[in-house]
């Protein structure tokens, strides 16, 4: 379990580094271009409320309308089949829009790090460790006395064992149950 979720763990990581470096690179231009769409996109819907925040009504009114308008169907076949189809790329920008301001927070998150990863590499740099020589003059020689010790001979008398061949012993069990042994 634990080299499973290690192995997984060292591949995020290297799945992690290769985008990393794929953003540096220039590869996620889209991903700026995106961002951008969707702010101007955000500034186009608001400015409705925020002429009626400073107090500009005819403006607010006029903003309005040109919503209701896009849900008013027309008795043409042909206007009634363009408002479906502009009702459903309404549906799929607000859904683009909810994935870029997700990517938007991802990439605050990553510029956070990043700003956090150059505040340690600066702190880093600052740490000086100063050299240290040990003169071997100083250091005294400690010499070992030597001990000795004196372990007296027992005399141990042979013994001979017989040697005795015993046949393999059959061994019977009684099984009660499937459990566990």
């Amino acid at each position: 379990m634990k080299t499973t979720q290690g192995w997984a763990w060292l591949a995020a990581g290297v799945v992690a580094l290769g985008l990393n470096g794929f953003y540096h690179d220039g590869g996620a231009a889209w991903a700026h271009g995106a961002v951008q769409s969707a702010v101007a996109r955000i500034a186009n819907r608001s400015e409705a409320v925020l002429a009626l925040a400073t107090g500009r009504a005819d403006s607010f009114f006029a903003k309005a309308n040109v919503g209701t308008t896009r849900n008013k169907t027309a008795s043409c076949k042909l206007a009634i089949a363009l408002t479906r189809v502009q009702n459903r790329m309404v549906w799929v920008q607000s859904g683009m829009s909810h994935f870029e301001a997700m990517s938007a927070r991802q990439e605050a998150a990553l510029a956070r790090l990043e700003a956090n990863r150059a505040r340690i590499e600066a702190q880093v740099s600052r740490v000086r460790i100063a050299p240290v020589a040990f003169n071997m003059e100083t250091i005294p020689v400690v010499s070992c006395p030597q001990v000795r010790v004196h372990i007296p001979r027992v005399n141990v008398p042979r013994v001979n064992i017989p040697k005795i061949s015993i046949p393999n012993p059959v061994v019977q069990v009684d099984v009660l149950g499937a459990g566990p042994v």
